[in-house]
C-alpha cells in the first residue's frame, strides 16, 4: 500500500502525522521534495520519531535550500524540478509519501504536487482546525474526489466536533485519527498514535 499524505495547508502537521502513519504500519518513508531545512529535514524528523526497525527512509528527489515553494526555492538553486526524475522509491514495504505544502503548489511552470499523486496511491489528507479550514478541507478532497482517489482524513489539533462533523459528512472520507496537541511529538507519544491509527489503517 502506497499513501500519499498532503495538507489543507503548510505547517499543517504533515510530518507528525506521516511518521505515525509509519509506525503504524511499519512502512517505509519517502519525501519527493524537500524545500529548506536540510540540515534537519522531514526525513530526519520522521527517523526521530519512529521506534520500528523495518522503515526504510529513502532519499529526496530534490533537496532544495530554500524554505519557500519549491518552483522558487528550485530557481533559486538554478534548477528546474522534472517530474520524469521523481521516480517512487523500489520497496516491498507499505510506503508513505509526504508532499510538500498543498496540493496546487507548483512544482514548476506547469506541474503541481497533485502531479505527483499516481492512481494506485490512497490520499491522507492532514486538516488543521483553523479559521477557513474547513473551505479549504473541502476543496482539496473534492480535487482528489474528481480524480477518483481513495480519500481519507486525519484532524490534527484539538477537538472540534461540529468542524470535523460538517468536513466527514460532506466529503464521505474516511476518518483515521485526530492528532491532538501534545507538548512533544517523540517516540513514545507517536507509538501511542500509531498504536490508535492501526486500526482504521487496516481499513484501508
Amino acid at each position: 500500500m502506497k499513501l500519499f499524505v498532503t495538507g489543507i495547508s503548510t505547517e499543517v502537521g504533515k510530518t507528525v502525522a506521516s511518521a505515525i502513519l509509519v509506525e503504524a504500519l511499519q512502512a517505509d518513508y519517502w519525501k519527493p521534495i524537500q524545500a529548506g531545512d536540510l540540515e534537519y529535514s522531514d526525513s530526519h524528523k520522521v527517523r526521530d520519531m519512529i521506534s520500528n526497525k523495518k522503515t526504510v527512509i529513502h532519499k529526496n528527489s530534490y533537496a532544495l535550500h530554500t524554505p519557500m515553494s519549491p518552483h522558487a526555492a528550485a530557481e533559486i538553486d538554478g534548477i528546474t524540478i522534472d517530474l520524469d526524475k521523481i521516480a517512487p522509491p523500489y520497496t516491498s514495504n507499505h510506503l508513505v509519501i509526504e508532499g510538500a505544502g498543498g496540493l496546487l503548489v507548483p512544482l514548476n511552470d506547469s506541474d503541481t504536487i497533485f502531479d505527483l499523486i499516481q492512481p494506485d496511491y490512497k490520499v491522507i489528507v492532514v486538516s488543521r482546525h483553523y479559521l477557513g479550514s474547513i473551505n479549504h478541507t473541502l476543496l482539496t478532497v473534492e480535487k482528489l474526489q474528481e480524480k477518483n482517489f481513495d480519500v481519507s482524513i486525519i484532524f490534527s489539533g484539538d477537538e472540534h466536533p461540529t468542524t470535523e462533523s460538517i468536513i466527514l459528512q460532506k466529503t464521505g472520507a474516511k476518518f483515521i485519527g485526530r492528532i491532538n496537541e501534545e507538548d512533544n511529538f517523540d517516540k513514545k507519544v507517536v507509538g501511542k498514535y500509531a498504536e490508535t491509527f492501526r486500526e482504521a489503517l487496516s481499513l484501508l
